[in-house]
């Protein structure tokens, strides 16, 4: 299968706004490339075909001039499954949160994994993200100490799963009864590809949904958000009425400049709960405990 990339080379300073903006856009189909030692950053695009890739350069490039990121000219490529995965080799690197380690799937046969901890295999592919991103990462410490605290009996639901990477954590870590929706299509479809390359199909209920309906007859004792800070106000109240008695709510994707905010919503809506936040570079999270 080929794919087509898009590829523009910006300043290395914008490197980390530039990668908030994807998100804050979700323009998932994006990442950022960083050299450390020469001192580069670059925008890639992975798309199906020559015409996408064009009309996703065309969305892009205006939200790239006005982040003050100035691209310079972008490559067009046509590009192999094998290239694509090649080329993330020397930016995509093993993640661990306690326990639990984020691995390259390039690295399965020679990756040391301690006596005792447990790995998910992750391959950038087309996968709406590899658990690189501040907000994903804060939502999987949550998790891993939300498992050592509490065990692995109760039910887990991620809200907006992407590629399913937080779901599947949770499912290797050992919870019996995990599901995870999106209201993109595509992004069940990669989940269930993660699954796969993890032996964890079946393990966790993959389904589409939004924020109205994919928590329908359902609660859980953790249930993930990693989605958008003005998008957790709105729904705040489908996010707090799918949380158990005695069960945690993680919320992430929020900016730290707007998680007092985020904050405040939800303490005014749910006054008898208890409720924290971490900062991690530019991003936060806000957890919050039903009583």
């Amino acid at each position: 299968m080929s794919l087509f990339q898009v590829k523009a080379e910006i300043a290395v300073s914008a490197a980390e706004s530039v990668d908030d903006l994807l998100l804050e856009h979700e323009l998932a189909s994006w990442s950022v490339l960083q050299d450390v030692l020469v001192q580069r950053a670059w925008v890639v695009g992975i798309f199906a075909d020559a015409d996408l890739a064009r009309a996703g350069w065309d969305q892009l490039q205006p939200l790239l001039g006005n982040a003050g990121a100035a691209p310079q000219t972008p490559e067009f490529s046509e590009m192999g499954d094998e290239e694509w995965r090649d080329s993330y080799k020397a930016h995509f690197k093993p993640s661990t949160f306690g326990r639990l380690h984020w691995v390259p799937v390039w690295e399965r046969e020679t990756y040391a994994l301690p006596a005792g901890d447990l790995a998910i295999w992750l391959d950038p592919g087309l996968a709406f993200g590899t658990g690189n991103h501040e907000t994903t990462r804060l939502c999987c410490q949550r998790l891993v100490e939300w498992a050592d605290a509490h065990g692995t009996t109760g039910r887990v639901i991620d809200a907006g799963c992407g590629s399913g990477i937080l779901a599947l954590s949770a499912a290797r870590l050992g919870f019996k009864q995990v599901a995870g929706f999106d209201n993109d299509p595509e992004a069940i479809r990669v989940s269930e590809e993660n699954a796969a390359l993890n032996d964890l199909v079946g393990a966790v209920e993959f389904y589409e949904g939004d924020l109205m309906t994919g928590f329908e007859n359902r609660e859980a004792e953790l249930v993930l958000a990693n989605i958008l800070g003005h998008v957790l106000v709105k729904f705040k109240a489908q996010l707090l009425s799918s949380v158990a008695p005695g069960g945690t709510l993680v919320l992430s994707g929020i900016l730290a400049s707007e998680r007092d905010e985020v904050l405040a919503a939800f303490e005014e809506s749910a006054p008898d709960w208890d409720i924290e936040s971490r900062i991690d570079g530019e991003w936060a999270d806000v957890v919050l405990v039903r009583p």
